[in-house]
This record gives structure tokens, sequence and C-alpha cells, in this order.
């Protein structure tokens, strides 16, 4: 994690984080999530107000009040909502080629 420190960026901590690679991740185009669907991917990071999930080439944002506890990064999981409450299970798609011989 970094922030910004007079114009310098700072790193603030590094934590293992499962399956997520080393790099730049564009989670501040996340769109906030939809009640009304379903979102399976990774979870990319959490901070006090939201939990950002790469979903596909994109980024969903969930508020972190949905959850009774937030999946922790690096965690491959299924997101849906009963009213304003997030459950969260094992996701059910498993990212891979898909071609084989």
């Amino acid at each position: 994690m970094q922030k910004e420190n007079e114009g310098q960026w700072v790193v603030e901590k590094v934590d293992k984080a499962g399956t997520i690679k080393p790099g730049v991740y564009n989670i501040h185009l996340a769109a906030q999530a939809d009640k009304a669907n379903t979102y399976d991917g990774v979870v990319m990071h959490s901070d006090k107000d939201y939990v950002y999930q790469r979903v596909g080439k994109g980024y969903i944002k969930h508020d972190c009040s949905s959850f009774d506890k937030t999946p922790g990064n690096g965690s491959d999981v299924s997101i849906k909502y009963n009213g304003n409450t997030a459950i969260i299970s094992a996701s059910s798609i498993k990212q891979g080629r898909g071609l084989s011989r």
C-alpha cells in the first residue's frame, strides 16, 4: 500500500495477498456494486470504506458496511446481496486457458 506524502509516493505497508500478483491496479476506476447482481472474482484490496474486487477485466467496490466480516485480500470469492447484506461464498468461476489437446 502506498500513499502520497508531500508530492512523493511512500510505501506504507506490504502484505501477502494470496493470488494477487505484484503490479499497479487501477481500483480507483471501480464501479459501485449493484445489489441485484452476483460478483465472482478476486478481492484486490479493502479499506475502512470499501472492498474492491476484480471482476473480469474491471473492478467493483462493495461497501464495507454490507459485510459481517470482510473477505481477505487475494481471496477468490462470489459476492451476492440479500437486501443490504453481502453474502460471501467460494467463487464458482475458475480462470484458466480452457484449451487442451
